[in-house]
């Protein structure tokens, strides 16, 4: 069995986080019984141990860059000049409007929809190429119609975005 720090809180669903020192981390439900937690970590092991092995490779092969904050201002104003335009852009294409548009500074995720179709992208999403913020943008539209990530989901973002999963490849190198 794996070992793995649990945090509890008023959600509805289990997630798995491997975190920068390469420990474990299981969220779930309040109430929800340790057995039933188990059983996830266990049903997931070969995920975990797959994003173990890639998060030690990142962690040996380079230092998380730290960002001085006039690099972080100058991503700031550049993801202020152009995610809200591609925003527009695709979303016209799409046929769908989110609620929102925000910059963030989040570490983790590159792109967030909420259930009010409120779009956040984080700013550090401007260190990739054109074409992955591209993804990203149309990524979270995709959520407007999908709220999932299933075959649906794929496929709203397939149509606009044929090469897809070479554009996600960029966020794994």
């Amino acid at each position: 069995m794996v070992n793995y720090k649990l945090i509890r809180s008023n959600r509805k669903t289990l997630g798995l986080e491997i975190t920068e020192d390469l420990s474990v981390l299981v969220r779930s439900p309040l109430k929800l019984p340790v057995d039933k937690i188990d059983e996830f970590v266990s049903n997931h092991s070969n995920w975990i141990e797959k994003h173990l092995a890639l998060a030690k490779n990142r962690n040996d092969g380079e230092m998380r860059r730290k960002l001085s904050l006039d690099q972080q201002n100058l991503l700031i104003q550049q993801a202020l000049r152009v995610i809200p335009a591609k925003v527009k852009y695709y979303s016209e294409i799409m046929g769908v409007a989110p609620t929102a548009v925000k910059i963030t500074s989040a570490k983790k995720r590159f792109g967030s929809c909420s259930g009010k179709n409120s779009l956040c992208f984080s700013f550090r999403v401007m260190l990739y190429p054109e074409a992955a913020i591209e993804y990203v943008v149309v990524h979270e539209l995709a959520h407007i119609k999908e709220k999932n990530h299933g075959k649906n989901f794929y496929a709203v973002v397939r149509t606009v975005l044929p090469d897809y999963k070479e554009r996600e490849k960029m966020f794994r190198g």
